[in-house]
C-alpha cells in the first residue's frame, strides 16, 4: 500500500484543516494510506513575539517546508495566506481545495456591539497590521493591541475581558465550528472595510515538483477557480516583493469570463491605497496593480 506522509502544524485549526484534506483524498484514493506528521513551527513556539519581529508568517511554514525538501514528508497542508510568495526550490502548490469565506470578522465582549458602535477607547486585538490599518481608517479612536495565539485562546481572551473585540478570519472559526456557539457575538466585515489577506481562506497543499505520483493523487481535490484566484493574489505578492510583515491585501474573483482584482497597500503614514482592476487575464492584472502602486511611490508601513 502507498503511504503518503502529511506534514502539518500542531494547532487545532491546522489539524482540522489537514484532516479535511486527508478525508477528501481518502475518498478518492481508498488504496492509499495517509500518515499525519505534526510539527511545532517557529511561529508556534514564539507566541509572545509579534510576527513582524520574527520574520512574518513564513515562520509557520519554513520548518515544514524543510521537511518536505528533505523528504521526511510527501505533502504539506498550509493555510495559503501563511505561505511566502516564493516557495522553497523544487516545491510547488500541488492543489488548493475550494476556498472558504474570505472575510474577516469582529468578535465582541458585549452582545449587540458593532464596529460602528464600539465606544471610543475600546481595545481591539489583532496580530495583523493589515487589519489594523484598515480598521483605523474607519475607527481611529479605538485602541489596537497585539493578539497572538491559537483561535480558542484568542476567543477566551475576549471572553475574559482582556479585549473589547478581536479580529479573526471567518474561515478559521467556520472550520472549527465556532460560529455556532451562542455566546459569540460576531460582526462580519465587508471587503470594502477590511480587504482580506492574500490567499486568505484558501488551503495550499505543497509537494515536490518532481513527485508525479503525489501530483496525480492531489489532482482530484484541486478547485480550479480557487487555485487560479489565489495564484493571482500571490502573483501580486511576489511582484511587490512583499511578505505578510507589510500591510498588504488582495482579493481576486472570477466574474463571468473575466477576473476582478482588488489590492490594498498601506503607506508609512498608514494611508490605505486601493486599486481595483478587471480583465480577462488575472495574472496580467496582478502585474498592472504592482506597476500602479510603484508609480504612486507607496512606501509600505512596517
Amino acid at each position: 500500500m502507498t503511504v503518503i506522509r502529511v506534514g502539518t502544524r500542531q494547532s487545532q485549526l491546522a489539524l482540522t484543516q489537514t484532516n479535511m484534506v486527508v478525508d477528501a483524498l481518502k475518498a478518492l484514493h481508498p488504496d492509499v494510506e495517509f500518515e499525519l506528521v505534526p510539527y511545532k513551527t517557529t511561529g508556534d513556539k514564539l507566541v509572545h513575539v509579534s510576527l513582524q519581529k520574527i520574520g512574518g508568517k513564513g515562520v509557520f511554514v519554513k520548518d515544514i517546508e524543510k521537511a518536505l525538501v528533505e523528504k521526511e514528508i510527501d505533502i504539506a497542508v498550509h493555510s495559503l495566506k501563511d505561505v511566502p510568495g516564493l516557495l522553497a526550490e523544487g516545491c510547488i502548490i500541488g492543489a488548493s481545495p475550494e476556498r472558504e469565506d474570505v472575510r474577516d470578522c469582529l468578535i465582541f465582549k458585549e452582545a449587540g456591539m458593532t464596529l460602528a458602535s464600539l465606544p471610543a477607547g475600546s481595545v481591539v486585538g489583532t496580530s495583523s497590521l493589515r487589519r489594523q490599518v484598515q480598521l483605523e481608517a474607519v475607527r481611529p479612536d479605538l485602541v489596537y493591541k497585539s493578539l497572538r495565539g491559537n483561535i480558542d485562546s484568542r476567543i477566551q481572551k475576549v471572553r475574559d475581558g482582556q479585549y473589547d473585540a478581536i479580529v479573526l478570519a471567518v474561515a478559521g472559526i467556520n472550520r472549527l465550528g465556532w460560529t455556532s456557539q451562542a455566546d459569540l457575538d460576531i460582526e462580519y466585515l465587508d471587503e470594502s472595510i477590511c480587504l482580506p489577506a492574500i490567499a486568505q481562506a484558501a488551503l495550499g497543499i505543497e509537494c515536490r515538483a518532481d513527485d508525479q505520483q503525489v501530483l496525480d493523487i492531489l489532482f482530484g481535490i484541486n478547485h480550479p477557480e480557487t487555485a487560479i484566484c489565489a495564484g493571482i493574489e500571490r502573483e501580486f505578492l511576489r511582484g511587490m516583493g512583499a511578505d505578510c510583515t507589510f500591510p498588504i491585501a488582495a482579493l481576486a474573483k472570477q466574474v463571468g469570463a473575466d477576473y476582478q482584482l482588488e489590492v490594498m497597500l498601506a503607506d508609512s503614514e498608514k494611508n490605505c491605497h486601493r486599486i481595483r482592476l478587471s480583465g480577462p487575464d488575472g495574472f496580467q492584472l496582478a502585474k498592472e496593480a504592482v506597476e500602479k502602486l510603484n508609480k504612486l511611490g507607496v512606501e509600505p508601513a512596517r
